[in-house]
């Protein structure tokens, strides 16, 4: 049977659904489609200036939570990747103390590191040899001669420029296919103009957050603002007439029999009942969403991490 591997976001605000979807897939693999494999969890913990690709603004994980997120993750013998793919990185931001802590406790030769800037790229592989590599999307990597050399790199996984999913003229005569990560979701209309822009926003607001913790609140700097009328108000049933869609019907059906079998989820900021659709709608069996979905919201609510509020006693007369 051959292997479908998905990475699922968040190690932060998702850690609770990909813990309990992974149970799900543990202890009732009959309600998934055949080969479904969860190939890495992937995020970052805030406030970490070498992030990339999500703002999260106003958070601040403590070194216990770290840990046990870490432990546990790597304990089911899944990898946590690192999304550190912040395109402005100076040299300055090398020695970041959160940052290589988070570095340092993933040092166990499980996870990975996804990477953009070369400057950090070079840093990392330097100081963290124990660390799988992988290139991201970010870069925005279309043209085919281009890629074919980014697949003959030292990446574990490089993740594909979502404008070229389904352009089987240019992957079809790629090498290293096994190499190649497939996003399926991207709420980005196809060819967004934007995108790049989206990203160094990002990482520029990153600074100014860090900046502001310095501050008294008189005196810190507001974020750039930022809105899109696609990416912001887009979900799984607005963006399947996208060229850049990937259906599950066409992960199994075109593009693992080509070899191509790693395939990403994007929604580390997600709704949570966004994303559970989403992982419900490409892993699972049609026939089997209705009490797979069930049985997961249950275990959620008795978890607490959905809260579902009761009326609360009166008094009468």
């Amino acid at each position: 049977m051959d292997k479908v591997r998905f990475h699922l976001p968040g190690l932060r605000y998702n850690f609770p659904l990909n813990m309990m979807w992974h149970s799900l897939l543990d202890q009732h693999p009959e309600y998934f489609r055949d080969g479904v494999e969860i190939a890495s969890f992937f995020g970052t913990f805030p406030p970490a200036i070498w992030n990339g690709g999500r703002l999260v603004p106003d958070d601040q994980c403590d070194a216990a939570f770290v840990r046990n997120v870490i432990k546990a993750i790597n304990s089911k013998k899944i990898p946590v990747r690192y999304t550190f793919t912040n395109p402005l990185i100076t040299e300055a931001d090398l020695e970041d103390p959160f940052c290589n802590f988070l570095m340092r406790e993933a040092s166990g030769g499980m996870n990975e590191v996804l990477v953009f800037s070369p400057i950090l790229e070079k840093y990392l592989r330097e100081k963290y040899p124990s660390f799988a590599y992988d290139s991201t999307t970010c870069k925005e990597i279309r043209d085919a001669d281009e890629l074919a050399r980014e697949l003959e790199k030292d990446y574990r996984y490089v993740v594909l420029d979502y404008n070229l999913n389904g352009r089987w003229d240019i992957l079809e005569n790629l090498p290293h296919k096994e190499k190649l990560e497939v996003l399926v979701n991207p709420l980005c209309i196809p060819n967004c103009p934007r995108r790049g822009d989206h990203y160094k926003n990002i990482a520029k607001n990153q600074n100014i957050m860090r900046r502001n913790a310095k501050l008294p609140p008189q005196k810190r700097q507001p974020l750039i603002p930022w809105t899109c009328e696609y990416g912001d108000y887009n979900n799984l049933y607005t963006i399947q007439g996208y060229s850049t869609f990937v259906s599950p019907e066409k992960i199994w059906n075109e593009y693992v029999p080509r070899g191509i079998n790693n395939f990403k989820i994007e929604g580390r900021t997600a709704n949570l009942f966004s994303l559970i659709e989403t992982y419900c709608y490409f892993m699972l069996k049609p026939e089997c969403v209705g009490a797979a979905r069930l049985l997961l919201l249950r275990n959620l609510e008795q978890a607490k991490v959905i809260n579902v509020m009761r009326p609360r006693p009166g008094v009468w007369p």
